[in-house]
């Protein structure tokens, strides 16, 4: 029995979970259906977040010095690609950036560090920052740091931290053609100890890296599973350098607006964010995504360009919607 695109909403509201025929269903959406299917999840986005666009500000702390494999990522130890590789930058250097962050009125400041995990002199470096910068802005912060314990996750939320990012970037099955130096498992752990030390979790995916539809399902149902307060939506970028450089993503502008739906269908009360790689892959239908999506970075990722304040004000003011930043 084929679904019923002109209910799609209503089942998101109700709180009615998707089976896995049904998301492939939309993943397969024919493309003369889209506009009903962009129409069913942006009903959801509007009930839950408005029609308002949070934006938000992503500094990257610490470049590249990585142990980890992970085959999409320009910091990893078997990258070649030619980025900026320093240690974590300073607390006063963070507090400045946080602090141009709030003149724009961005609605978050997140950091983040390359490496497996951080240390304990890392921790107590970035506790105090973030203390600062928290006292100083009131920003809502968050942060990318690796895989973290128990004990450290209380140490950042006692500090100060609201939100921990922490991706699963792909489904548990296809984790070991990403990465081999760490698990799917680990990833899944580590979001448990920031959820058990009362942060908010940030978490979400990488698509475009050789997955299949089923796998795209799997991550996404993996995150409803973790309720989580935020979706970032990442299509992979192949950085030359990177293991993925020549790698083919299979991505296409209305492919990448179905993966949208489906997130937000999915996970209909989480803000959903698109995230790296949008502005690549969606090219002139890239407006698009924020009938779906309530989030987005200015001004830059880790180690690649994003959209700049004057474009993303341009692109959210012609389709009517409001946003933080000024």
């Amino acid at each position: 029995m084929e679904i019923n695109f002109s209910h799609l909403a209503q089942s998101a509201v109700e709180d009615q979970h998707l089976n896995k025929e049904a998301c492939l269903e939309i993943l397969n959406c024919p493309d003369e259906n889209i506009l009903i299917l962009l129409d069913q999840a942006y009903k959801v986005r509007r009930k839950y977040f408005g029609d308002s666009v949070r934006v938000q500000v992503l500094r990257n702390a610490k470049s590249g010095l990585c142990a980890e494999d992970c085959n999409y990522c320009s910091q990893s130890r078997i990258s070649k690609a030619g980025i900026d590789r320093y240690p974590l930058l300073s607390r006063d250097t963070l507090a400045a950036d946080a602090r141009k962050a709030k003149q724009i009125k961005a609605s978050r400041f997140c950091i983040s560090t390359s490496g497996t995990r951080p240390d304990e002199t890392e921790i107590e470096q970035l506790c105090d920052a973030i203390s600062a910068i928290k006292e100083e802005t009131q920003l809502p912060l968050c942060a990318t740091l690796g895989l973290i314990t128990d004990v450290q996750a209380g140490k950042l939320k006692a500090a100060g931290l609201d939100r921990v990012n922490h991706n699963l970037n792909t489904s548990r099955r296809y984790y070991p053609r990403i990465c081999t130096t760490h698990s799917f498992q680990e990833r899944w752990d580590t979001i448990q100890s920031c959820k058990n030390a009362g942060l908010e979790i940030c978490s979400g995916a990488i698509f475009g890296q050789g997955e299949n539809d089923e796998d795209i399902v799997d991550v996404l149902s993996a995150l409803m599973e973790i309720h989580p307060q935020a979706v970032p939506v990442n299509f992979l970028v192949p950085i030359p350098g990177t293991p993925f450089e020549k790698l083919q993503t299979e991505l296409t502008p209305l492919k990448c607006l179905k993966i949208l739906c489906l997130t937000r269908l999915i996970n209909p009360q989480s803000e959903v964010r698109a995230a790296g790689g949008w502005e690549f892959h969606m090219r002139q239908l890239k407006s698009l995504a924020f009938f779906v999506a309530d989030s987005i970075f200015i001004d830059g990722y880790l180690t690649t360009e994003g959209t700049s304040i004057k474009e993303a004000t341009g692109l959210i003011t012609d389709l009517g919607l409001s946003s933080n930043i000024q």
